[in-house]
């Protein structure tokens, strides 16, 4: 496989199964619109842990956005607040019947070629007594490290959007960092789902410098792009947690 850069990449340029997932997942590829916001049947049904993800969008580079969100809420923006502009996001999460929460944006990764790390982990059903229950929602399998007597030490959980794009999620437990088994896990998992003809991806907020670095590491370069995705909480309350 090719090598990766960090330098900013093109819709156009994007592996085929990345543009056939984004495609779907956020309704589009960005063009030369700077913002669009696409009706989605998809972003009304269950999601990889079984809720709608009622927006999902993707930016290159350079900042053009495509957002998808479902279909109602599209027509709504249209009637009721006409061309979309900027402000547009900033409306969409109260559109989507969730106000006070907001729209997120993070960074977006992929890779064809994850780096070349020694196995870390085994494959384990995520219903295990053994797993800690952040990993149970992803369903399917999960990939985890346990030390000499059997205790939890990390795991990756993969969100399942659809048949083409596998987004990786990693944790690692306080006694069990600086160890390097985050960047293993990442570039293990990110091997299995190539193998299996899709694409891997790997999200994480702008200010979270650890979940960079395992990403940089794993063989996933920053190349400008990023996701943006409803918050789980209201701000108020995320305020209020931090």
């Amino acid at each position: 496989m090719p090598a990766q850069t960090t330098a900013a990449v093109a819709a156009t340029a994007l592996p085929t199964l990345l543009r056939q997932h984004l495609t779907g997942w956020a309704g589009g590829l960005p063009s030369a619109d700077e913002l669009r916001v696409v009706a989605s049947a998809r972003n009304a049904e269950p999601g990889w842990d079984g809720r709608p993800q009622l927006i999902t969008g993707i930016a290159d580079a350079a900042g053009r956005t495509v957002v998808a969100v479902p279909p109602a809420a599209a027509a709504q923006l249209a009637h009721h607040h006409g061309p979309v502009g900027g402000r547009s996001l900033t409306l969409l999460p109260g559109i989507v019947g969730r106000a006070g929460h907001t729209l997120d944006r993070v960074a977006f990764r992929w890779t064809e070629a994850p780096a070349d790390l020694p196995d870390a982990g085994v494959w384990v059903d995520t219903t295990s007594p053994r797993l800690p229950a952040w990993l149970r929602p992803f369903g399917g399998q999960a990939l985890v490290v346990f030390d000499g007597h059997g205790q939890y030490l990390a795991g990756v959980g993969i969100k399942r959007h659809d048949e083409l794009g596998h987004e990786i999620s990693v944790g690692t437990e306080p006694q069990a960092r600086g160890q390097g088994l985050a960047r293993r896990l990442v570039a293990q998992a990110a091997r299995r789902i190539l193998d299996q003809g899709r694409i891997p991806t790997y999200l994480h907020t702008f200010d979270n410098a650890a979940s960079s670095r395992v990403a940089a590491a794993a063989g996933f370069p920053d190349l400008g792009w990023s996701a943006l995705m409803l918050s789980d909480e209201p701000a108020n309350v995320a305020a209020v947690a931090a």
